[in-house]
């Protein structure tokens, strides 16, 4: 079985909001870009959550607009096999070193999940002060209506002394 290694980590130092999935699935391995399967809903769940529509820009574009907003990108997994992409085919994973990164980050705020795998992994490798929140995965595998998405994935553009106290809850 191959093993699979995460792509490096898209931040920077305006970073206020960095969003986790597990590990990039076939799709977007073969294509060295974050969430390339064109059934995956996360540029236009990111998109929403900050105004810009991030599918019709190219992807380095993509990227750009994300830092400019304060979002930063990365997997919870640093490498792992896995035959598909199905986040359940996760095996010998080996995490990533979360608490290294958000100690890089002096304007981080919040930690976003993608999903429930990614929160699961990735809860156990943060410092407990780092406030966090899981989102409903962008996969296409996971079947909740768009809407329900991308309304919890609005929250990622709330300043956290506004939000309620739904940080940490799965959705």
């Amino acid at each position: 079985m191959t093993r699979h290694a995460a792509f490096a980590p898209v931040v920077d130092a305006r970073t206020r909001v960095i969003v986790l999935g597990s590990l990039p699935g076939a799709a977007s391995l073969a294509a060295a870009r974050y969430y390339a399967h064109p059934q995956n809903q996360f540029w236009r769940l990111a998109g929403g959550a900050i105004g810009v529509d991030l599918t019709s820009l190219a992807y380095p574009d993509r990227l750009a607009a994300l830092l400019a907003n304060g979002i930063g990108l990365w997997d919870v997994v640093a490498s792992a096999t896995r035959i598909g992409s199905l986040d359940a085919a996760l095996r010998a994973v080996e995490a990533a070193d979360l608490a290294a990164l958000v100690a890089t980050l002096p304007a981080l705020r919040l930690v976003a999940f993608n999903g429930r795998k990614a929160g699961a992994i990735g809860a156990r490798a943060l410092p407990p002060t780092v406030p966090h929140m899981v989102l409903p995965s962008s996969s296409p595998a996971y079947t909740l209506a768009f809407a329900a998405k991308a309304s919890a994935w609005a929250r990622l553009t709330v300043p956290p002394a506004q939000r309620r106290d739904d940080i940490c809850a799965a959705p």
